[in-house]
């Protein structure tokens, strides 16, 4: 039986977060520049999207890029902002005949004009997609999508909109860049690294990690496949006991 096979349709994560770690270290490891890796990224991504999409996930987001990242070199950054453009260029058509929407969070003026421009573009195209959302961390940190929510809030309560006793859990989330994606139940981080990195730290409360040695551009559909049979084997007990759930 193949994996795919495996795959329980009725106990499908309904949005799955994914750290795309170790573009930079594979290229080392071939004796490449890092941006060797990141193209070979790129083929992993369409690969992962189209499998997240076969098996019908609804929400898929990326950590395409955090405002970490720009302290990396700058030729590095210009060739990743010109690969963004290019694959976002090229794969619009590949997300309009898959019924596919594209999204994207974070500090997106920081982004190149350019860049921008056909990140837009794309997401005007593709807003009437229904199939399945892929969502683009794009110039992305989490502590600063909570500190917008909290400034955005505070000057709802400065203008008299509501008080403070207003604010509950539903209402800052609805602040949040993710406004409207359900939380992510199954997070996946690739390269043998062990953390989130400032990565959807308010929605992944409660979701299920899955941590593999193997780097992304080695990440293929079959490894989608196996992280989700992992999560289904997973009993989600969202503080209650077994017996309760």
């Amino acid at each position: 039986m193949s994996l795919l096979d495996q795959i329980d349709k009725s106990k499908l994560p309904q949005h799955i977060a994914i750290i795309m770690d170790g573009n930079g270290r594979w290229a080392k490891e071939k004796g490449k520049l890092r941006v060797f890796g990141h193209h070979s990224g790129v083929v992993s991504v369409k690969d992962i999207v189209e499998a997240a999409v076969e098996v019908g996930i609804p929400y898929i987001t990326l950590y395409t890029f955090s405002t970490e990242n720009w302290n990396r070199p700058w030729l590095e950054i210009t060739a990743l902002m010109e690969l963004l453009v290019s694959t976002i260029s090229k794969e619009t058509k590949t997300l309009m005949d898959n019924n596919v929407r594209l999204n994207a969070i974070g500090d997106l003026d920081k982004l190149p004009g350019k860049c921008l421009k056909h990140l837009n573009k794309s997401i005007e195209m593709t807003a009437g997609n229904t199939k399945s959302t892929v969502t683009l961390a794009l110039s992305y940190s989490s502590r600063w999508e909570i500190t917008e929510a909290a400034r955005k809030l505070a000057t709802q309560v400065q203008q008299g909109l509501i008080t403070p006793e207003d604010i509950n859990e539903e209402m800052f989330s609805a602040n949040l860049t993710t406004a409207g994606i359900p939380d992510p139940e199954l997070m996946i981080r690739t390269s043998g690294e062990f953390r989130i990195s400032n990565y959807l730290l308010w929605q992944l409360a409660y979701a299920e990690f899955y941590f593999t040695d193997k780097l992304w551009p080695d990440f293929r559909r079959e490894d989608l496949f196996e992280a989700i049979i992992d999560y289904q084997k997973r009993e989600r007990r969202f503080g209650m006991t077994s017996e309760q759930v």
